[in-house]
């Protein structure tokens, strides 16, 4: 539908029985929305300002809560606005900046756990030359690369979906994905065919890479001594665990929007919480609890009042 100033509005039909639990979803989202933003901002915080954190692996670790913190703001206020709104609505554009938004920082997280998976297999499998591979103009570039090649990527995508006709107006979902293209009067070849050169090179390539280098280490580690294996486990398994996290999260996303599942609107609510929830949320808790040295840091900040 139009509004008074030409502008197109979309409905987001994926909400159940809002008028009824709105103030339930309410409290429970913003509960969540609180923890992901306190969670994710005390590692910022600690990786910050210990230098003993400022190594390759902390530094990526900080970038990861970084972006799940600017994944939340772009969905969660939207989502808590519409808990307590009669009509569940958003404009057309604001719906391609949050798909923006959503894509852009899962590709970035994507391309983060491959430079993190890299950074594990030369500290475990090429010890001595860590230093001179892993140097803070290679934390650079990857930083670098994680943060505008998929921008760059997803904005294309965004442009060549502005200007499309729209013959419908309500969205199966809570937010703004891939299922804005079922809005579009007729599919676009080039948007699909684009839209799966993205999905490569964003999520497929440096799943590939994370998977590989992580059976090499495996390899390499299972033929070591014990404690080399102890080490590797220690080191890798918070990035495995969260890796499993992501990996869902691209298994939901693919599953409500991409494949034509006629799923019940509850578990299509369900799921699509789940996209939601996983990774802003779970990272934080994965990396204090499973990284030593934060934990430590942590301790100390919240059981002894002070930072070492």
């Amino acid at each position: 539908m139009d509004g008074e100033l030409n502008v197109t509005y979309i409905t987001l039909g994926g909400h159940v029985k809002v008028e009824e639990y709105g103030y339930v979803y309410f409290f429970i989202m913003f509960t969540v929305y609180v923890l992901i933003i306190c969670s994710n901002s005390i590692i910022v915080y600690i990786i910050w300002i210990h230098k003993n954190l400022h190594e390759p692996m902390y530094v990526f670790i900080a970038a990861l809560s970084l972006n799940s913190l600017l994944f939340s703001a772009g969905i969660y206020p939207k989502l808590l606005i519409d808990f307590l709104s009669e009509k569940q609505v958003i404009a057309y554009s604001a719906c391609l900046f949050q798909f923006f938004l959503f894509y852009t920082l899962g590709g970035s997280d994507s391309l983060l756990l491959a430079a993190m998976a890299y950074d594990r297999y030369v500290s475990i499998c090429k010890p001595l030359r860590y230093p001179t591979i892993m140097r803070k103009s290679t934390v650079c570039m990857f930083l670098s690369l994680a943060w505008l090649l998929p921008p760059a990527e997803v904005a294309v995508a965004v442009v060549l979906s502005a200007n499309r006709k729209l013959c419908s107006f309500t969205l199966t979902g809570i937010f703004c994905n891939n299922s804005v293209y079922k809005l579009q009067c007729v599919a676009s070849k080039t948007i699909s065919i684009y839209g799966l050169i993205v999905m490569l090179n964003l999520t497929l390539l440096p799943m590939f890479f994370i998977l590989f280098t992580y059976a090499k280490i495996f390899m390499i580690t299972y033929q070591s001594g014990r404690e080399v294996r102890k080490k590797a486990t220690e080191t890798c398994l918070p990035h495995l665990l969260v890796l499993f996290a992501f990996s869902c999260l691209i298994a939901y996303d693919v599953i409500i929007a991409r494949l034509k599942f006629n799923f019940s609107k509850t578990v299509r609510l369900i799921m699509t919480l789940q996209v939601v929830l996983y990774s802003p949320l779970f990272n934080p808790i994965i990396y204090g609890l499973k990284m030593k040295e934060i934990t430590k840091h942590l301790k100390s900040l919240f059981f002894q009042g002070k930072c070492i």
